[in-house]
């Protein structure tokens, strides 16, 4: 099979030609490391690449495994590069830090275990902002990590290397992460699918030293079809001993295949929050558009007012940011040598978490719990809620962040992607789903949010949406065209 065909396949595809032996995991990777080598220096998406020949002997092992008829999980043979915040043991992890240029954990995280377990072969890392703050990959141990359908402009973040790759067919499906929309924007500007679970559904590292109050972010995939995303969820999706709050319920309920229903759902559409969020020119549009798409098989969308104060969720979101990343980067900031060597972003969240006083921090929590029941209500009239993936295109991959939106000023370094904090702050999931792209060629999002650990519903109403749009999916970035002659 020709390497491009072979990287052409989606994840539920690739585990079918390996468990029919139409394709060997030796020609799986040597396909792989082959457009690896041709792409990634286009675009710097994967980092830390272990050497060939151990991963071809890596690929020799799963196929004697199933060889042997032993049993093979569903990412058995696959290559994977992990996101470079998640801990492998082993493995550096910088997370995009000077600080960590060395580090190598002693243990993997569970949604890394899992995902050995299920077969994958770790070839290495995506990249990330430094300390994954920020929606845009770059950071001084690697570098910029350019987006793979312009690579003038950036990949978005903090999943930009997994995105990226993804895009250009460098690996089946990505692991990623997300706080402040960093799986649902870099999916956004990449034609992707990217799923926020819902808080809980993947358990974090279960030696991180908080396991009850950092509930703001969490892991989970993505994939070029929502079927692959599934697929991903299956194996990292289900209870851990070592996370309180992850939720019991097992990742068999996410298996392929979906139900793509879409008669019936009803769709309440945010916008822009009647003007309150800055959006740049026709992003707008192109998501309405989207929507009629999803009308035209049978969804039902009306727009819909937030009905609470946008400003007061934002000053909510600033002090639990504030409150759990200040309590990250404690180690290094408190020491003045470290902290000379964080970047300006990563010093501003540092020092504004040294003011905070408890009483705030139980009024933002209060605050938090009124916005989740508030969205609750909204729940009893839609089956989800839509909003754009990102208030911008994608943009110059020099720039650290956008200072002003259609005129706007931007008062921090994230502000520009506010319109990710709804699902967030009320731990719901939501998928990023491709809305389409400007007359540049330039892909952007549609964030579908569902209702609480209602994680399989937004899956098959994603899957139904997806049905409607199969002229994008399509698409291809020019760079991941295959090879002529």
């Amino acid at each position: 099979m020709p390497t491009d065909t072979v990287t052409d396949l989606g994840a539920c595809a690739l585990g079918r030609a390996l468990q029919r032996r139409e394709l060997s995991s030796r020609e799986l990777m040597q396909a792989y490391l082959d457009r690896i080598a041709r792409l990634n220096p286009a675009v710097n998406a994967l980092v830390g690449l272990r050497p060939a020949d151990e991963l071809l002997r890596e690929a020799d092992a799963r196929d004697a495994e199933r060889a042997r008829g032993e049993p093979c999980g569903p990412l058995h043979g696959f290559p994977l590069a992990i996101k470079d915040l998640s801990p492998v043991a082993g493995m550096v992890t910088t997370m995009g830090s000077p600080l960590l240029r060395q580090f190598r954990p002693d243990h993997d995280s569970a949604m890394v275990a899992r995902m050995k377990a299920a077969g994958a072969v770790l070839i290495g890392r995506s990249n990330v902002p430094e300390f994954g703050l920020g929606s845009h990959t770059y950071n001084p141990v690697y570098g910029i990590t350019r987006n793979a359908w312009d690579p003038a402009r950036s990949a978005g973040g903090s999943s930009g290397g997994a995105a990226a790759a993804l895009a250009l067919r460098l690996q089946p499906v990505a692991d990623g992460s997300d706080m402040m929309g960093s799986l649902r924007n870099p999916a956004a500007w990449h034609n992707l699918f990217g799923l926020r679970p819902s808080a809980g559904r993947v358990p974090y590292d279960p030696h991180a030293g908080d396991a009850f109050v950092a509930q703001l972010g969490t892991e989970g995939p993505m994939g070029r079809s929502v079927a692959d995303v599934a697929l991903l969820l299956s194996v990292q999706a289900g209870r851990h001993d070592g996370q309180p709050l992850s939720i019991a319920a097992g990742g068999s309920a996410f298996a392929p295949p979906l139900d793509p229903r879409a008669a019936g759902l009803r769709i309440g559409w945010l916008g822009d929050l009647d003007g309150y969020l800055a959006m740049e020119p026709g992003i707008v549009p192109l998501c309405e558009a989207a929507l009629r798409r999803f009308e035209g098989a049978g969804a039902r969308v009306e727009p819909l007012a937030l009905s609470w104060p946008a400003d007061e969720v934002w000053q909510t979101w600033l002090t639990w940011r504030r409150f759990l990343v200040a309590g990250t980067l404690g180690p290094f900031g408190a020491d003045p040598k470290r902290y000379a060597q964080l970047k300006p972003e990563a010093q501003w969240e540092y020092d504004q978490g040294q003011g905070l006083t408890g009483p705030q921090i139980h009024a933002a929590s209060s605050a938090r719990t009124r916005f989740y029941r508030h969205l609750l209500a909204l729940f009893e009239r839609f089956d989800l809620l839509a909003l754009p993936s990102a208030q911008v295109w994608p943009f110059p991959a020099e720039w650290h962040w956008p200072r002003a939106i259609a005129g706007r000023t931007m008062d921090t370094y994230h502000r520009w992607m506010e319109v990710v904090i709804y699902a967030t702050l009320a731990g719901l999931p939501a998928i990023s789903v491709p809305a389409g792209f400007d007359d540049r060629g330039l892909p952007m999002g549609l964030q579908l949010i569902g209702r609480p650990q209602a994680d399989r519903a937004l899956l098959d109403a994603a899957a139904a949406y997806e049905a409607v749009i199969g002229d994008w999916l399509a698409r291809r970035p020019a760079l991941a065209l295959p090879q002529r002659g």
